[in-house]
């Protein structure tokens, strides 16, 4: 059975636990084992960090959350996460509810279209939007498999990739 370390904010969620257990019973249904952060009893900020990279290195894959967290851009702890998986060699199965490009999430979070100077765009604040037409940053989208969906399509496009 293939071990997957749920990368994502959800356990952030109000109803955290019952997402675990969700996701848990989801993944076995799909013949692989769910490594969820919130699988510890660790309490402070470097055993939860320990304990989060122990399962990382201990996955054979991720599967993470990269939906907006708290603005236009994914989560930076499972920024951390993904990154540190792929610095590994581990594949990573991104997931969002919608599809489009990160110029386009950028304009609807902002609340106004970007400002287009010289073929380029940028935020209220001034500052370049990527523009290569991924739905993240190039940073993330290119070394991960995205899907549009849930972990659902995560872990299919995760299980259709084996050999």
């Amino acid at each position: 059975m293939i071990k997957a370390y749920l990368a994502g904010p959800d356990v952030f969620r109000p109803d955290a636990l019952a997402w675990a257990e969700a996701a848990r019973k989801q993944c076995y249904a799909a013949g692989v084992k769910a490594l969820i952060p919130l699988d510890n009893d660790a309490y402070t900020a470097a055993g939860i960090y320990a304990h989060n990279v122990a399962m990382i290195r201990a996955a054979d894959v991720v599967l993470a959350n990269l939906n907006p967290f708290r603005g236009a851009e994914p989560d930076s702890g499972t920024c951390f996460e993904v990154g540190y998986a792929l610095a590994l060699g581990k594949p990573v199965f991104g997931y969002l509810a919608e599809a489009g490009c990160c110029a386009e999430r950028v304009a609807r979070w902002q609340g106004r279209p970007l400002d287009v100077r010289n073929d380029r765009r940028y935020d209220s604040g001034g500052q370049l939007v990527e523009d290569f037409g991924l739905p993240l940053n190039l940073m993330l989208a290119v070394p991960a498999t995205l899907v549009q969906g849930g972990l659902g399509e995560a872990l299919a496009a995760c299980l259709s990739s084996l050999p």
